[in-house]
């Protein structure tokens, strides 16, 4: 199994991953801050340096990160600066973490070809993950949740 990590605005999104064939599961949490723990309230206040992201567990033989990161700027506008829809915020900037020197120069490939179709607007940051923690468990799979009270 191989592990994406992606910021998409309010890891809510975390749906847009349902259902892609090889795709085995999705957590909401935080990434990319000053500290190993974080929590919601402390990203809301801005000064962690963490965004949302989806951590996104899938199988390599079936689906490659490269199309995991293509399907990633599918699903949210890379264009907007600190910003996805009506959610605004550093914490909800577009940023990709890698964990090897694969999956950045993958990254930075996909990111390369995006931003060619789109004129050069493309603000997505790619770094080396930093300080990732799973969000509070409410976070998790939320409209799933919702949908069923």
């Amino acid at each position: 199994m191989q592990i994406f990590i992606g910021g998409i605005g309010c890891f809510w999104d975390e749906t847009e991953y349902q259902g892609v064939s090889g795709i085995i599961s999705t957590e909401c949490g935080y990434c990319g801050g000053k500290s190993p723990k974080v929590s919601y309230e402390q990203i809301c206040g801005g000064d962690t340096e963490h965004i949302e992201v989806v951590k996104v567990t899938f199988d390599p033989k079936i689906i490659t990160y490269e199309d995991i990161t293509r399907l990633f700027f599918k699903i949210h506008n890379p264009t907007t600066l600190n910003r996805q829809g009506p959610n605004v915020g550093y914490q909800y900037r577009s940023e990709i973490f890698y964990n090897t020197e694969e999956e950045k120069i993958s990254s930075q490939k996909v990111l390369d070809e995006v931003n060619k179709k789109l004129d050069g607007k493309v603000v997505t940051v790619i770094r080396k993950e930093k300080n990732y923690c799973k969000a509070e468990e409410y976070h998790q799979k939320y409209f799933e949740k919702r949908s069923k009270r």
